[in-house]
C-alpha cells in the first residue's frame, strides 16, 4: 500500500521580473558551432590551456556529424587502397576509441577510404571529450547579435529558453556552417550567385539482410533507371551497410536548405518525405536485402553550402585541381570536387592516387577583423573548391589550426602571427605521411 504522506504538494507562485535577466559570461576563446570543426577547435584550444566556451543552436553536441547522421568520415585518408591518414589531432583519438568499441567500419573500394561510424558512439565520444576538457557549454542558443568594434569581436548575444546570455571573449571561431557569426558581425559574406547547393536528408535503416546485400553499383544503376517510378528527385546516391549490425546508411535525397525560417522548416519535412520514398524504393527493388527494413532514425537536414565568409584569400577550383601548396597551408585532402548544384544529381571530379590539395590559413580569416577565424564549410572558397574541402577530414584540421592561430595571436591580430610557428604546430595535418 502506498503511503500518500510521502508525496510533497507544496508549490510557490513566481513572475518574471521587469528588469534585465541577461547573464554575462567570459571566456578566453569562444567557438560558435559544435560540429566536427568546432569540436576540434574547442578541444585543441582547451589543450592549449584556454578557458573555452562552446556554443550551439542545437540542444546536443556534434553538429551534422551526429545530428544529421553524415555517417562517414570523408577526406580523412589519401587516395588509393593504402592511402595514408591526412588529418590527425582528434581524428586519431576518434579512430582509436571508436575502433576499439567496434563502432567504425573502414570502407575501401580500391581508391577511396571512407570510415563509416556509429553516430551514437560518436555523439558520446564528443560529449565525454568536451566534458572532460572542462569546456563551458551553452546549447540551444540562438545567436542574436555580435559586437564588432575596432577590428575585434568583443562579445556575442545569445537567446536560450533559459534566458539571454552575453558572452565576452578574447578570440572567436565561427564554426556555424552558415557564417552566422561573421554575418551578424556585419562582415561581407558569399552565397551561390545562381540557384542553390542542395543538402541531403540521411536516414539509418535497420533490419537488412547483409548476406543478400546488393553491390553499390547495382543500387546506383537501378536508382538511375527507376527513380521516376518512385517519385524520387535525385537519381544517384548510396546505401552503405554497416557490417555485423544489420543497418545501412541511406543518402538518396536532394533538398533545398534555405536560410529563412519558414522555408527551412518546410524543407525539413519535405526531406523526410523524400527519404521515405528512397526506403520504399530499396524495399521493393531489393526485397531480399531490404524487405524487412525499417527506418531506425532520421537525421536533421544535412546542409552542404549556404553562406560563407569573404576571407583574406579565396581557395579556387584551380588551386584544388593543381594541388597548390600554400605557404600558410593548414589542412589537406584528396577528396573529389563534389558539387550538389542540380536536383537530379551532382558534379563529380575525382583526382589521381597521388593528388593532395591544401587549405590556406588566409581562407579562414576575414580581413576586417583581428580575432575571428572561420572553419568548416564557411571558409572562403569558390563554389566548386569549397565542395572538395567541406568534408570531415579537413574540417577537423581547420578547427585545430584556428585554435593554434588564435593562441599565437594572443591579444593581437591573427593576421600578424608567425607563420613558421603555426606551420610547426599543424605539420601533422600538412606534411605527415605515415
Amino acid at each position: 500500500m502506498v503511503n500518500h504522506s510521502e508525496f510533497r504538494t507544496d508549490t510557490r507562485v513566481i513572475r518574471k521580473g521587469t528588469g534585465s535577466s541577461l547573464r554575462e559570461l567570459k571566456a578566453d576563446t569562444c567557438i560558435v558551432g559544435a560540429g566536427i570543426a568546432g569540436v576540434s577547435a574547442a578541444l585543441e584550444a582547451a589543450r592549449l590551456g584556454h578557458h573555452v566556451a562552446l556554443v550551439d543552436s542545437l540542444p546536443a553536441l556534434g553538429g551534422q556529424a551526429v545530428n544529421s547522421i553524415i555517417g562517414a568520415f570523408c577526406g580523412l585518408f589519401a587516395n588509393g587502397r593504402d592511402g595514408y591518414q591526412l588529418t590527425h589531432g582528434i581524428a586519431d583519438d576518434i579512430l582509436r576509441d571508436l575502433g576499439t568499441a567496434g563502432a567504425l567500419h573502414y570502407r575501401k573500394n580500391g581508391f577511396w577510404t571512407t570510415v563509416v561510424y556509429d553516430e551514437v558512439a560518436l555523439s558520446r565520444w564528443i560529449e565525454n571529450a568536451v566534458y572532460s576538457a572542462g569546456i563551458t557549454l551553452i546549447l540551444g542558443a540562438v545567436l542574436r547579435g555580435v559586437s564588432n568594434e575596432d577590428r575585434r569581436i568583443r562579445y556575442i548575444d545569445l537567446a536560450t529558453r533559459y534566458g539571454d546570455v552575453r558572452l565576452t571573449a578574447n578570440a572567436f571561431v565561427d564554426a556555424t556552417g552558415d557564417a552566422a557569426l561573421a554575418w551578424h558581425a556585419g562582415l561581407p559574406c558569399r552565397e551561390p550567385e545562381k540557384g542553390t547547393v542542395y543538402g541531403s536528408h540521411m536516414v539509418v535503416v535497420e533490419g537488412i539482410n547483409e548476406e543478400k546485400y546488393p553491390e553499390r553499383e547495382e543500387i546506383s544503376r537501378r536508382l538511375k533507371e527507376r527513380a521516376g517510378d518512385y517519385g524520387l528527385i535525385r537519381r544517384d546516391g548510396f546505401a552503405f551497410a554497416f557490417p555485423g549490425r544489420g543497418t545501412a546508411l541511406v543518402n538518396m535525397t536532394h533538398v533545398e536548405t534555405p536560410l529563412e525560417p519558414v522555408a527551412a522548416a518546410a524543407k525539413a519535412i519535405e526531406g523526410k518525405a523524400q527519404a521515405d520514398k528512397t526506403v520504399q524504393f530499396l524495399k521493393l527493388e531489393f526485397p531480399e536485402a531490404f524487405g524487412n527494413a525499417r527506418v531506425r532514425s532520421y537525421g536533421l537536414p544535412g546542409i552542404r553550402q549556404t553562406r560563407w565568409i569573404v576571407g583574406r584569400q579565396q581557395l579556387t577550383i584551380d588551386d584544388v585541381r593543381t594541388g597548390r601548396r600554400f605557404p600558410d597551408a593548414i589542412a589537406r585532402t584528396g577528396w573529389a570536387l563534389e558539387l550538389h548544384d542540380r536536383l537530379e544529381g551532382y558534379a563529380w571530379e575525382a583526382f589521381s592516387e597521388d593528388h593532395v590539395h591544401y587549405v590556406p590559413m588566409g581562407s579562414l580569416t576575414p580581413p576586417d577583423v583581428d580575432n575571428l577565424v572561420a572553419v568548416g564549410r564557411c571558409i572562403d572558397g569558390d563554389l566548386a573548391a569549397l565542395s572538395s574541402v567541406r568534408v570531415m577530414g579537413p574540417c577537423i584540421a581547420m578547427g585545430a589550426a584556428a585554435a593554434h592561430a588564435l593562441d599565437l595571436a594572443g591579444t593581437g591580430s591573427v593576421h600578424q602571427i608567425d607563420n613558421a610557428a603555426l606551420q610547426e604546430r599543424v605539420k601533422d595535418n600538412v606534411i605527415r605521411t605515415d
